[in-house]
């Protein structure tokens, strides 16, 4: 089987759904660069040598990355104060891996090894208990993106899938009630 463009540069890309290139994660970045509407200097996550791999791969000239879309740093996972954390569960949502566990009113916490360090868990927060810290492990491998792409994947298809049935039972709610007003 024959991967795509777009599926052969995502393959590429880290996978930290970060939003950082301007896109709605990396998938959308990767279909972009393939349509040509972005350039290839547009991932912090993916620095240099993620640079150099989409280069090599559409057979174009490396370039640096552009500070514009923010600059290559250590890998750093999301931690969570837990004498500051009120449960709020407004971090949960953005956490394109599902990696903050926590339900309403309790304390919520990381799983380092699941945290992509996209960073989208902080401006939710209302009382500033997230913050970054260097990970343990700090090379982002290829086993590590395509984890995270398949935990963003199942993230997306679970949401779709509630959402599915939201609107079933709405249409039923909406069904019955229209029965009842019948005479």
């Amino acid at each position: 089987m024959t991967l795509s463009l777009a599926d052969q540069i995502d393959g590429l890309l880290p996978q930290t759904q970060c939003r950082q290139c301007g896109f709605n994660g990396c998938r959308p970045y990767a279909e972009a660069i393939a349509d040509r509407q972005a350039d290839i200097d547009r991932c912090p996550p993916g620095g240099e040598i993620g640079i150099v791999k989409l280069a090599q791969l559409l057979k174009i000239p490396a370039k640096p990355l552009n500070p514009a879309f923010g600059l290559e740093r250590p890998r750093q996972v999301a931690v969570i104060d837990e004498n500051l954390c009120i449960g709020c569960t407004l971090c949960l949502p953005p956490c394109p891996t599902d990696a903050i566990v926590g339900t309403a009113k309790h304390l919520h916490t990381v799983i380092a090894a699941e945290c992509t360090g996209c960073e989208l868990c902080i401006a939710p927060c209302p009382v500033n208990c997230i913050h970054m810290q260097p990970a343990a492990v700090t090379e982002w491998t290829q086993d590590d993106a395509d984890r995270s792409r398949r935990r963003y994947q199942a993230k997306q298809q679970r949401q779709a899938r509630l959402a599915d049935e939201k609107a079933e039972r709405l249409a039923r709610q909406k069904q019955r009630l229209a029965q009842l007003k019948q005479p």
